[in-house]
């Protein structure tokens, strides 16, 4: 544990004065800032940075947990040569990048509410940062499983962002393709279990369900809410997230354990 905390610490510090992480943190800051400037109370803003959130978070976390991963190959092997086992290498070099990162991210959501007074959207800015921060370890996690997995940086780069577009954008083109061709069958159960399978899908559910927007609802938002209730629906896709946090984490510990740099 005296390791762990060691690597996590070398590696903060090492982040926050990363410009990247301030450059992360800024533009929530800024971005959040505007919105709830030009739209407090009305929980508007809060819709508004869902749609960025769910965008950048993943986007941002996969690339830095790849640039970090295939920058510090020498570094790795370096300390690997000394008498340092490896679980505590990996969750050392594993926290000190999403925690910064999540630190970064919860600052650029929270200080401008702090600044506007607008705590009446304090809850759906928490409900978002939590899906936000969930985010950041998930899609991290994936990151540092592929670098590791994949010598080749432009293949691990290039597999990352696949990643992140599949999730992001087509899957809810595959979904609603197996709606409108499926329509005539009970798919209801089949269309939940893989919504379970996309975070950010996930991340979008939480958030929704709290709210009345049923127009941003989604097909799959609806059956969560339709088949599970509200408070169901939500616990159910908490504790999903939640697995999603930690199954590729486990895959990749999985694969460093193993890995021969």
């Amino acid at each position: 544990m005296e390791l762990v905390v060691k690597i996590f610490r070398y590696e903060l510090n090492n982040s926050i004065r990363s410009k990247w992480t301030i450059l992360y943190s800024v533009f929530f800051f800024l971005l959040n800032y505007i919105l709830l400037s030009f739209d407090s109370g009305s929980g508007r803003s809060a819709i508004s940075m869902m749609n960025i959130v769910l965008i950048v978070v993943p986007l941002v976390s996969l690339i830095f947990g790849a640039i970090y991963v295939y920058n510090s190959r020498e570094y790795i092997e370096m300390i690997l040569c000394q008498p340092i086992d490896r679980k505590s290498l990996f969750i050392g070099l594993y926290l000190g990048n999403t925690i910064p990162l999540s630190s970064g991210f919860m600052f650029g959501m929270m200080l401008p509410l702090l600044l506007t007074t607008t705590f009446e959207n304090l809850f759906p800015f928490l409900i978002l940062t939590f899906c936000g921060v969930a985010l950041t370890f998930v899609f991290t996690s994936v990151a540092f499983g592929v670098s590791i997995k994949i010598n080749d940086r432009v293949k691990g780069f290039g597999i990352s962002i696949l990643t992140w577009l599949l999730l992001a954008v087509i899957y809810d083109g595959i979904l609603l393709f197996i709606i409108y061709y499926f329509s005539d069958y009970p798919i209801e159960n089949v269309v939940l279990g893989v919504s379970m399978l996309n975070p950010i899908d996930l991340a979008r559910i939480i958030f929704i369900l709290n709210f009345d927007v049923s127009a941003l609802m989604g097909y799959t938002g609806a059956l969560f809410q339709k088949f599970l209730g509200e408070q169901t629906g939500f616990f159910i896709s908490i504790i999903s997230l939640l697995l999603w946090c930690f199954i590729p984490t486990y895959f990749a510990y999985r694969k460093f354990l193993k890995k021969d740099f």
